[in-house]
């Protein structure tokens, strides 16, 4: 693993607990009430694997190892956990091709004919 990415960079949650408790607890409450199991429109398994896509698209190592676990928790499988690795591959490659768009307009060279 990269020391970005250790079980123990958890602990370091303690800076958030002793220098902003009030925004930690209103982050808290927020993303459990985001992910409770029940009560929610999108069915959690589905709402987990929207968020597995979401690290994967921001390759944030710390969603996609718990998305990935809870999208499984919550009954998805492989096939499901690998569509939304592709469907978060689709949506990166399409910024990159919709924003290099942008380079032909910036530049100024272009026709717009």
């Amino acid at each position: 693993m990269s020391e970005y990415f250790e079980k123990s960079d958890k602990t370091f949650t303690r800076v958030y607990k002793k220098e902003t408790p009030d925004i930690l607890a209103a982050f808290a409450a927020f993303d459990e009430a985001v992910f409770q199991a029940e009560g929610r429109e999108i069915p959690l398994k589905y709402r987990e694997l929207i968020a597995l896509a979401v690290g994967i698209t921001t390759q944030c190592v710390y969603c996609i190892d718990a998305h990935s676990q809870n999208a499984v928790k919550a009954g998805a499988n492989e096939a499901e956990l690998a569509e939304a690795a592709w469907v978060a591959t689709a949506i990166r490659a399409g910024g990159g091709y919709a924003h290099g768009r942008l380079a032909f307009k910036l530049a100024g060279t272009h026709d717009h004919g």
